[in-house]
């Protein structure tokens, strides 16, 4: 078995103060930071949207975060301009550990779609080439954690599951935006529903065993 811990969206923005935050988001940094000794591949996501990006309610004029429109053909939620290429907000925490992140994907960089997964855009038009990495690497199980649970983590669930991946969700090191009261629990239901782990960081295997070139040797 070779694993992969996904680090989502674990970025300024998304934490208390920030433009979009997450409830109590900067409680999963120490867990993923305890977390990454323990997998052989560690790969990280990043919003980055280009400050015309058509999820701000600000391009709207008339327009409020919260509110749905139509873009591009998909059902879009508006959001508060947030991960604007190469802002702060848009940096990931300062206290998360990067020695041991191989890859970033960004994602958002298309202003007429936006990307909740770290797989594909929500049109599933356009690969992050996530995919490609884990199945260069022999990536079996994903374990995904980050933010926010409600959106980017639950579909990127959704796409790894739909990509044949053994997919295993860290509760404890993810938070939500809860837009709705019971969002982060509902999203937590339709996981289970579609065949994701949910687990807790208490109940991971052992830590990952590494051949000489940093790849995960069998269990």
């Amino acid at each position: 078995m070779n694993r992969a811990l996904v680090i989502v969206d674990v970025q300024n923005d998304f934490m208390p103060g920030g433009a979009l935050p997450t409830v109590r988001g900067n409680e999963v940094v120490p867990v993923i930071n305890r977390l990454q000794p323990q997998f052989g591949l560690v790969v990280a996501t990043q919003d980055w949207h280009p400050a015309n990006h058509g999820s701000f309610a600000s391009n709207h004029p008339g327009r409020k975060p919260g509110e749905v429109i139509d873009l591009a053909g998909l059902e879009q939620i508006l959001w508060p301009d947030h991960c604007v290429q190469g802002t702060k907000g848009a940096e990931l925490h300062p206290d998360l550990v990067r020695s041991r992140i191989q890859w970033i994907v960004r994602k958002g960089t298309d202003p007429s779609i936006d990307s909740y997964s770290a797989f594909f855009d929500n049109g599933r038009r356009k690969s992050t080439g996530l995919e490609d990495e884990l199945r260069k690497n022999g990536v079996s199980d994903v374990y995904l954690c980050g933010l926010a649970t409600d959106y980017c983590v639950l579909w990127s669930a959704g796409d790894a599951v739909r990509l044949g991946f053994r997919t295993h969700v860290i509760r404890d090191a993810c938070r939500g935006v809860e837009l709705e009261r019971g969002d982060i629990e509902r999203a937590f239901d339709e996981m289970r529903s579609a065949g994701v782990d949910v687990v807790t960081s208490r109940d991971l295997p052992a830590p990952a065993r590494l051949d000489d070139t940093g790849l995960e040797l069998p269990s």
